[in-house]
């Protein structure tokens, strides 16, 4: 049976096991998944021992920039990203690295919410490895412009220098925007702490906005309660990306793709117990 594992440390709290168990029920694939906690001083060495016997694995933190060294062959998404959250062993013994977190971004926004990103104004908060992993598929979508907002501008700087080539990329400070966009994306840790990136209400657009968290809990963020509280048209967390993008990597695995739609009502299911 082929062998897949989710690494990490810590990783105890991962839903990658459950998700990919249903999507081979689902889809009639024979595998087993399991997490692996990796050493944080050693990810290479035990990934290169899993390997021996293992067809795939994802990849989380703190190891997406480690398994991005590791690879020996990048797509272009995990290229631009600078970063790799799945490893494909390819026929010739050697790995693959992709990066399936924007395109699981984009998909639960076109295809679960039903939302055309073509022609919007995107505001991406934060400057991190999240927005890095986010830039390319957001831009590829045509928006009208992608405004990357962050406390340390230069950090916002860089990434907008380094995608500028794709679209209509900018950079900006928090306190600098005023005028309403249709998407607000919250790819900071903000939620974690119970915080909100400091943000004008008024780019807000009251029942048209869309808003977007990357993080989820049982309640609703903290992010996703200011949005609510001013008005946004949408309000999201980042449950269905987590989905999305392990169906990405199970499609890029198996050559099938799962239908979301159940194994994502399961999650949520799960998350309000």
């Amino acid at each position: 049976m082929d062998r897949y594992v989710v690494f990490g440390n810590p990783i105890g709290h991962s839903k990658s096991p459950m998700i990919h168990k249903l999507f081979a029920e689902q889809t009639g694939q024979s595998l087993d998944y399991s997490t692996l906690l990796a050493p944080l001083d050693d990810f290479s060495g035990c990934a290169t021992s899993f390997f021996q016997e293992g067809r795939g694995a994802n990849v989380t933190v703190p190891f997406k920039e480690d398994a991005y060294r590791l690879a020996n062959s990048l797509t272009d998404r995990a290229q631009r990203a600078g970063a790799v959250n799945t490893l494909s062993k390819l026929a010739d013994g050697t790995l693959l690295g992709d990066n399936t977190d924007g395109a699981g971004l984009v998909r639960d926004l076109t295809v679960n919410a039903g939302f055309s990103l073509t022609g919007k104004r995107v505001l991406l908060l934060g400057a991190g490895g999240a927005v890095r992993g986010a830039l390319e598929p957001l831009l590829a979508e045509k928006p009208a412009s992608v405004i990357i907002a962050n406390r340390t501008v230069d950090k916002a700087e860089l990434l907008a220098e380094l995608f500028c080539d794709l679209g209509p990329v900018s950079a900006s400070g928090y306190d600098w925007l005023r005028e309403p966009v249709d998407v607000i994306i919250n790819a900071t840790s903000a939620s974690l702490t119970g915080d909100v990136p400091p943000i004008a209400e008024s780019l807000i657009e009251p029942g048209q906005t869309l808003c977007y968290d990357m993080m989820y809990s049982k309640e609703p963020t903290a992010f996703c309660r200011w949005a609510s509280e001013h008005g946004a048209g949408v309000v999201m967390d980042g449950l269905g990306m987590l989905a999305e993008q392990a169906a990405e990597a199970f499609f890029l695995w198996r050559g099938v793709r799962p239908d979301t739609a159940p194994v994502l009502a399961e999650l949520r299911r799960q998350l309000a117990l």
